[in-house]
C-alpha cells in the first residue's frame, strides 16, 4: 500500500466554490486517513509565480472551475509546470449548473502527464460565475454530503489497496472538444472574450476588486481601468462590498440570461472512484 503523510489542497477558486468543495474534501480524508493537511491557492497571479512540487507520500486533491467547458487556458501553462513525482491525486472540477464537458478528463491528464496518480475524480456544481441566481449558493448542504460520500468512498479505495490509475473518467479524450461557444437565436456565435466589467457611482474605491482579481488585471490606481484580459470569473463583481462592477454588454447579458432561463433545473455532482 502508498503510504500517505500528508493531503495537499490545491485549488485556483475566484469567487470560493472551487476551494468549498476541495477544502472540504481534503479535510476529510485528512480526518479519514489520520494524515496532515497542507493547503494551497494559486488564484492569485503571485501564487502561480511558485511550482507545484509534491512527493510520493502526497495525496492531492486539486480542483478548478469549468470555464467554456474546459480548465480554463490560463491555467494551463502553470499547471504543465507541476512536479507530481508519484503522488496520488483526486482532480475535482467545479461547473456553473450547465456541464462539466471536457473539463474533468483535462484536468485528470493534466495530472497524469505530469507525474501523478489519479485515484478518483469529481465533478461538483457551483454557482455560476455570471450568475447570482443559477445554481444560487451552491455547494449548498446536499453538495456537501455528497462531498462527504466522496471522501468515504475514496478512504476505502485507500485502503483497500485498490488504487489503479488513472481514473476513468466522462469526456472526449485527447483531442478534446472545442471550448463551449454561445450561440444567439439565429445561431451566430457569441463572442464575450474581450468583454470586462464596468464600474458605477456606487463605488468607494476600496480596492477589492483589484485585489481579488486573479488575473492582475485590474488597475489598484484605478480601478475602473483593465490593464490586463478579464477571464470573466466573477470574483471583482462577487466579492464588490457596493455591488459596484457590472457587465451591459449586450452579448454578454444574453449568454448570462439564456442559462439563468434555460438551465433552471438541478444539474447532479458526478463521482468517479
Amino acid at each position: 500500500m502508498t503510504i500517505i503523510n500528508k493531503i495537499r489542497a490545491v485549488y485556483f477558486s475566484p469567487t470560493g466554490t472551487t476551494r468549498k468543495i476541495v477544502t472540504a474534501t481534503a479535510k476529510g480524508l485528512s480526518r479519514a486517513l489520520k494524515t496532515d493537511l497542507e493547503e494551497y491557492d494559486f488564484t492569485l497571479p503571485k501564487a502561480r509565480t511558485q511550482s507545484l512540487r509534491f512527493t510520493d507520500s502526497d495525496l492531492v486533491v486539486l480542483g478548478t472551475p469549468v470555464y467554456a467547458g474546459r480548465v480554463p487556458n490560463v491555467l494551463l501553462p502553470y499547471l504543465n509546470t507541476m512536479q507530481g513525482n508519484g503522488a496520488l491525486a483526486v482532480p475535482v472540477v467545479l461547473f456553473g449548473n450547465r456541464d462539466y464537458d471536457d473539463a474533468l478528463i483535462e484536468l485528470r491528464d493534466i495530472l497524469e502527464n505530469n507525474g501523478l496518480h489519479t485515484i478518483a475524480a469529481g465533478a461538483f456544481v457551483g454557482e455560476h460565475s455570471f450568475s447570482r441566481i443559477l445554481a444560487k449558493d451552491r455547494p449548498d448542504m446536499k453538495d456537501m454530503d455528497i462531498v462527504d460520500e466522496f471522501v468515504r468512498k475514496i478512504s476505502e479505495k485507500y485502503k483497500t489497496d485498490t488504487l489503479s490509475h488513472p481514473i476513468p473518467v466522462s469526456g472526449t479524450p485527447y483531442p478534446y472538444r472545442g471550448y463551449y461557444t454561445p450561440r444567439d437565436r439565429q445561431g451566430t456565435p457569441v463572442d464575450i472574450r474581450k468583454v470586462k466589467p464596468l464600474t458605477n457611482d456606487r463605488c468607494n474605491d476600496c480596492k477589492r476588486c483589484a485585489k481579488v482579481c486573479p488575473m492582475g488585471s485590474i488597475s489598484y490606481e484605478n480601478v475602473r481601468e483593465f490593464t490586463g484580459i478579464c477571464i470573466k470569473c466573477g470574483a471583482c463583481i462577487k466579492k464588490c462590498p457596493k455591488q459596484a462592477k457590472y457587465y451591459e454588454d449586450a452579448g454578454y447579458l444574453y449568454h448570462q440570461h439564456e442559462l439563468e432561463e434555460g438551465l433552471t433545473r438541478r444539474a447532479e455532482n458526478t463521482l468517479f472512484i
